[in-house]
């Protein structure tokens, strides 16, 4: 295995790894309405017999910073959505109005904040491991290449460079973010 696709694959890898974690932040709220508070709680619909994500079946906005509005396509959803909201305990209260649906977010306590400040620090940490568990299939892929005899000791040590600088980067662009995150969540 040559150096190159040794080094494609862990870029790979490592950029899948840090989407997720970013993912993960993203779920967090902030006092601040987003879509994505909302867009991947699962309702049981009734008419289709099944369980579907809110953003499969309505489109979600947010009109202002304290608002999400959701707009079913199929009208007779939104007691659903309402109810799947409600189960799905993310700390929204969903108001049918019509066939929209308004979720109104609250202020966070400052308890509530430094609650979601370690969580947050949870999921950077569970984000780390799978970049350094990433790090750490590369190296054995580089080690087996080089003791088969396809890497020289050389090629070898500077992969394992390439490979350490890559890991350090997307580390610390999680701290980056976990600092931004964090900020966010403690503006009052």
């Amino acid at each position: 295995m040559d150096t190159q696709k040794i080094l494609k694959d862990t870029d790979a890898k490592m950029a899948k790894a840090l989407d997720h974690t970013l993912h993960e932040f993203s779920t967090i709220h902030t006092g601040k309405a987003s879509p994505s508070m909302v867009e991947n709680v699962s309702v049981f619909i009734e008419s289709y017999g099944t369980n579907m994500l809110i953003k499969d079946i309505a489109a979600v906005t947010t009109p202002d910073a304290k608002t999400i509005r959701i707009e079913p396509w199929d009208k007779g959803t939104a007691k659903a959505i309402e109810k799947g909201i409600q189960v799905a305990n993310i700390g929204l209260n969903p108001a049918v109005d019509g066939c929209v649906i308004r979720c109104f977010v609250p202020e966070l306590s400052r308890e509530r904040r430094q609650e979601l400040v370690k969580t947050i620090h949870n999921m950077a940490e569970n984000g780390r491991v799978a970049i350094r568990g990433v790090r750490r299939d590369a190296m054995d892929v580089a080690k087996k290449s080089q003791k088969d005899g396809l890497l020289s000791e050389d090629d070898f040590k500077r992969i394992e460079k390439d490979i350490q600088n890559k890991t350090d980067k997307v580390i610390e662009q999680i701290a980056t973010h976990i600092k931004h995150k964090e900020q966010e969540l403690m503006k009052l």
